[in-house]
């Protein structure tokens, strides 16, 4: 009886984190996922026939691999990568609330400011359209926020269709020929979770670029974002985008 008591309190305790995370909480959802899935694992656990159980373990074992196969390779690339410095600098958009940058946003911003502050001759190509619950364009928020902080108008180009990471990339690159400068000549910043992913999708379009990864966010947000990526890998890798 104490045991069966403590996995139900278990799997309560972890369904409310999980209704915490998702409902109180902006941008958590995959900390709740995985909250969600622990309990319904120890559900099952105590609940379940044993074929039913075996299947469950087998099944989550191949999972646990490959996710732990795929963060290998986010996590290797969650860094700037040495010799970064490029004649254009990529910053892929992410969510505008009203016309203020969201936190990851924000970090991205304080990224590409340091690097154009350390490499004064490098240009900046913005990215991200308008999306809902959007004033201005991803680009424009991005653009206003550097000019704010002293970065020369001249020195920042903008993106302001797209709608996806893939389409960030494409129109950066068009752009950036536009400009006369080259593919080769390019790097990449981002949130350091979102890297391998960007990298991966620029060299599918013939960009050769290099990684800058951008200030981390709060610890548990981060976490849950890294799980996020490992589907968007997999999603990049089945479909490619």
């Amino acid at each position: 009886m104490h045991n069966m008591k403590g996995w139900i309190v278990s799997c309560v305790v972890l369904a409310v984190l999980a209704a915490f995370f998702f409902f109180c909480l902006r941008g958590y959802s995959y900390i709740s996922y995985t909250l969600l899935f622990i309990a319904f694992f120890i559900f099952v656990m105590h609940t379940g026939s044993k074929p039913v159980r075996t299947i469950v373990v087998i099944l989550t074992s191949i999972g646990v691999l490959y996710f732990c196969a795929v963060e290998v390779l986010i996590l290797s690339n969650a860094r700037t990568d040495k010799n970064s410095e490029k004649g254009y600098l990529v910053v892929l958009g992410a969510a505008v609330h009203g016309s203020t940058p969201s936190l990851s946003l924000q970090n991205r911003l304080y990224g590409a400011l340091n690097y154009l502050e350390n490499y004064p001759d490098c240009k900046a190509v913005v990215c991200g359209g308008q999306g809902k619950g959007e004033d201005i364009s991803e680009a424009q928020c991005m653009k206003d926020w550097l000019i704010a902080r002293g970065i020369a108008e001249e020195r920042i180009l903008s993106e302001d269709q797209s709608t996806s990471t893939m389409e960030n990339l494409t129109n950066a690159k068009a752009i950036i020929l536009e400009d006369g400068g080259s593919a080769d000549d390019v790097a990449i910043l981002s949130s350091n979770y979102h890297l391998y992913r960007a990298k991966e999708m620029a060299k599918s379009i013939g960009m050769v670029p290099a990684g800058v990864a951008s200030p981390m966010g709060y610890p548990i947000y981060t976490v849950g974002m890294f799980i996020r990526e490992a589907f968007g890998v997999t999603h990049l890798w089945a479909f490619g985008n």
